[in-house]
């Protein structure tokens, strides 16, 4: 079999993050509003876990019974090199401008690196670190 035929017959994987919030429906919205991701339902009452969605990348938030469970990686790395997620994106330079006329805090402007991506990396509403990072190869 050619590489070609064993790389299309594959399945696809994908991976959403699992974030713990203290307000699932701010931090929704959030992500709605200032992000352009999507959710279509909540569950619980009060709402403790929805899906956000945004061209097929996912992020599940959860709030848990306890308040203040909250672990992005910032507070062990305050300088925002260690990502609680990272995205794949078409087009970098877009999104970050997106992201820039909506206030968005960014931690790493945008930027070449050195292994091949245009990237840059954001910080959320719960101080969870995003990157977001185009492929130039």
């Amino acid at each position: 079999m050619t590489e070609t035929a064993v790389s299309s017959s594959r399945k696809r994987w994908s991976v959403a993050p699992y974030f713990i919030v203290d307000d699932v429906v701010a931090t929704a919205n959030f992500y709605r509003d200032t992000l352009g991701f999507n959710y279509a339902r909540m569950w619980g009452e009060p709402p403790c876990f929805t899906i956000v969605t945004r061209n097929g990348a996912a992020v599940m938030l959860s709030k848990f019974e306890q308040p203040g469970l909250m672990r992005p990686n910032s507070i062990a790395d305050p300088d925002g090199g260690a990502w609680d997620a990272y995205f794949w994106i078409d087009d970098a330079d877009a999104l970050y401008e997106e992201f820039g006329r909506k206030g968005v805090m960014i931690i790493q402007p945008i930027c070449d690196q050195i292994y091949g991506c245009r990237e840059f990396t954001i910080r959320d509403c719960n101080g969870y670190t995003l990157g977001f990072g185009q492929d130039l190869s």
